[in-house]
């Protein structure tokens, strides 16, 4: 029998550096053995609001995300089974209606702000990363890749940071960086963490 497959948590603030964090872990631990779950993906639909009560919804509310879904593909994925993951239409705030189907591999990683929020998911991960970034920074990543990838405006990204990112953060996100294992300062950019973190990732998975 093969050694049940690690899940890796990997949360942080908007914007703190996940997306680098786990692009060096792919890249260093074989991305062939790696499962990606983004908790990005599971957003709820709306597409029954018209777009200007999409837009004022508060997306960084643990209730915006279907962790229930999420939840289940974890606890699947750990089972052996294949999941569809669903994909997320940021710019029209709901999902495509698409998925990709993500096979189980000996690395789970599951990514996102609020993962160690909810006792449910904390409760699967093996190891717990936390990427702990300024705020200002992560503010100027965000406004960048708001405007970049997901069709907003300067404007728009501002409104919806001062109304729910920066409150919903130290409510809920900053909160559970205690549940951490491994707390990275500026994520992807510190190499002795990033050394670390991957051969434990490679000792933990026997690779």
């Amino acid at each position: 029998m093969p050694p049940p497959p690690v899940v890796i948590g990997l949360a942080g603030g908007t914007g703190s550096g996940k997306t680098t964090v786990a692009n060096v872990i792919f890249s260093r631990a074989g991305a062939e053995r790696l499962a990606y779950v983004p908790h990005d993906a599971y957003y709820r639909n709306r597409d029954d609001l018209p777009p200007a009560l999409r837009a004022a919804n508060n997306w960084d509310h643990p209730d915006a995300l279907e962790t229930d879904l999420m939840v289940a593909h974890v606890r699947a994925l750990k089972a052996g089974q294949p999941v569809e993951l669903p994909v997320y239409n940021f710019a029209a705030y709901a999902r495509t209606g698409r998925t990709i189907h993500v096979e189980p591999k000996p690395i789970i990683l599951v990514e996102g702000i609020l993962i160690f929020a909810d006792p449910r998911l904390r409760a699967l991960f093996d190891m717990k990363i936390f990427v702990d970034t300024d705020a200002d920074l992560r503010f100027i990543r965000r406004l960048q890749r708001d405007i970049a990838e997901r069709g907003r405006t300067a404007e728009s990204v501002i409104t919806q940071y001062l109304a729910t990112v920066r409150p919903m953060h130290l409510e809920f996100v900053e909160p559970s960086k205690r549940y951490a294992d491994i707390i990275v300062p500026e994520g992807g950019r510190n190499e002795v963490a990033m050394e670390m973190i991957v051969a434990r990732v490679k000792s933990v998975a026997g690779a």
